[in-house]
């Protein structure tokens, strides 16, 4: 039996939509993408398979948002919008629901917390593909124009820390790309997984840690040093964002190097 056999089988009895299914599911194993109670965006999500999957991991306390220019078959529990995601209406109608959404579950949980005026996804997910014409150089183009749709898509949805996957046929193109998804995450690698066809040329791009910070590695800034952490390290704050910087007191004025940047806080050292 075929590799390819196996898993349109496996998608066949298990009520999977498509044998795409279990690309998500080994992408998810190997990079922890999607847990209980997550906010999770598909781009280009029919016929649903990924739509299924992400529904799983993130439960009864999740949401689930699909969006394609092909009409979705209800899934219970997930919402769908049907538009194209280059447009600016579309755009919007899914920061509203990933917001409300959001907003949502706040509530619910009690915290009362005020949300930022973007959407606040966990994941964005993108298993989009051009239509195919065999002509190698072009699909790979046209792969990286939906690839790049998507990752600026993630930009206006993903809360800091989230995460973001997109499909992409390998090419010239590819490392650019990689590169400008890099300086918005923790880091970037990528997955091909054993779901995809042997044959094929598809790799999946897979961002961790979507960064929000104002300041980015090896930036040098003045901060004014406002207490010291149960580490030591002096807490300096830029727009509300926490820099720790070691060898710093309470008071100081100094001016620093930052050396790493995590979604909600970073870290630096004086250089003066």
């Amino acid at each position: 039996m075929t590799r390819k056999d196996d898993y349109y089988n496996r998608a066949k009895q298990e009520g999977y939509r498509s044998r795409a299914a279990y690309k998500l599911k080994q992408l998810n194993e190997e990079a922890g993408l999607i847990s209980e109670g997550n906010t999770v965006v598909d781009l280009g999500a029919a016929p649903g398979g990924w739509l299924q999957v992400a529904n799983e991991l993130a439960g009864d306390s999740g949401t689930v948002v699909g969006v394609d220019l092909q009409r979705i078959k209800p899934i219970d529990g997930v919402e769908t919008v049907r538009g194209d995601m280059t447009e600016d209406d579309t755009r919007e109608e899914v920061v509203d629901m990933v917001r409300e959404a959001d907003q949502r579950e706040a509530s619910e949980s009690g915290s009362g917390e005020e949300r930022p005026a973007s959407g606040e996804a966990d994941a964005v997910v993108s298993d989009m593909a051009p239509n195919m014409t065999g002509e190698y150089s072009l699909d790979h183009a046209r792969s990286v124009y939906l690839a790049r749709m998507a990752f600026e898509t993630s930009l206006e949805l993903l809360a800091p820390g989230g995460d973001f996957v997109a499909k992409v046929f390998e090419g010239p193109d590819t490392d650019d790309l990689r590169a400008d998804i890099d300086e918005e995450f923790e880091y970037v690698r990528t997955i091909h997984p054993k779901a995809s066809r042997d044959s094929s040329s598809e790799l999946f791009m897979v961002a961790k840690g979507r960064l929000t910070a104002p300041v980015r590695e090896g930036d040098q800034l003045e901060v004014d040093i406002e207490d010291v952490g149960s580490e030591g390290d002096g807490i300096a704050k830029v727009e509300g964002y926490t820099l720790f910087v070691s060898g710093t007191e309470a008071g100081e004025t100094v001016e620093v190097r930052v050396t790493d940047v995590k979604p909600r806080f970073g870290f630096a050292e004086r250089v003066d």
